[in-house]
């Protein structure tokens, strides 16, 4: 019998390459994707600097997917360039949000204009921004999903809370707990690379049709158990920035939608 380290070693170099691919889904107890509705592709998400980033493709609308990964119910208060998705004020904890069923999944795909009615998301010039248009420039580009835990009954034993900033706001986002995390002198390095287009907001696009209904919700505590942050920008200006390498750059593909190569994936995790 031929011996088997050839094989192995080929799998364990595929694997360390795998690990470079950027991700989709970030979180924990939801799991968050944004989605390119005009393509129907799913956003790559990639790391840098302790932070989540997003390429976003001007003039595509997109959609904010959410995955409720949590044993029970959870409200998601979603925010976009620092201001709340539902009630147009700028953004904090406490207001109203998104509530998921255990499993259920949701695509959030613009600013609610009333219980059957949103303005489409899509990616545009920061001028042209809802935010920038409605004078709250400084958050552009940002999505912000606080995520709450339902108050069981009986109530569960007391948990400590994080250490989440005192305004509760999206804005300069929650503390990163990855110890990879950014300090001030690498994000003011980062920035200050001229960006390659200007830069992206979300645009107050044309209203569609998307129905949803009211029902009650008691949150478990006064502060998140969570809160997801995805920085976006144009593909060209996070390749300037340092965000995406410069080989990843988009090249022609014979076979687009060839299926890849997989194995056997693990069954659901019980709950």
């Amino acid at each position: 019998m031929k011996p088997l380290p050839p094989l192995l070693s080929a799998l364990a170099l595929a694997a360390g390459l795998l690990t470079a691919l950027p991700a989709h889904a970030v979180g924990g107890l939801v799991d968050v994707n944004v989605i390119d509705r005009d393509s129907g592709a799913t956003l790559p998400v990639y790391r840098h600097q302790g932070e989540w980033w997003i390429a976003g493709r001007p003039g595509a609308r997109y959609a904010i997917e959410v995955r409720n990964a949590a044993p029970g119910r959870v409200l998601g208060v979603m925010a976009v360039d620092g201001v709340n998705v539902i009630s147009g004020d700028t953004a904090s904890w406490e207001q109203t949000g998104y509530v998921l069923a255990r499993r259920q999944t949701a695509q959030i795909t613009g600013w609610r204009k009333s219980d059957a009615e949103v303005a489409a998301f899509h990616f545009t010039a920061l001028p042209q921004s809802y935010a920038a248009r409605t004078g709250r420039p400084d958050h552009v580009g940002v999505i912000g999903v606080a995520v709450f835990r339902e108050k069981a009954v009986p109530p569960p034993p007391p948990i400590a809370p994080r250490p989440w900033p005192r305004d509760g706001r999206f804005g300069g986002g929650a503390p990163a707990a990855s110890a990879d995390a950014a300090g001030p002198a690498a994000e003011s390095a980062a920035r200050q690379r001229a960006p390659a287009s200007p830069q992206l907001g979300t645009g107050h696009g044309a209203r569609e049709a998307s129905y949803t209904r009211h029902t009650t919700f008691e949150r478990r505590s006064a502060q998140p158990d969570e809160v997801i942050t995805l920085r976006y920008d144009s593909r060209e200006n996070l390749i300037a920035l340092g965000i995406i390498p410069p080989d990843a750059r988009r090249r022609p593909d014979a076979f687009p939608d060839a299926p890849s190569a997989r194995y056997v994936p693990d069954p659901p995790a019980w709950r």
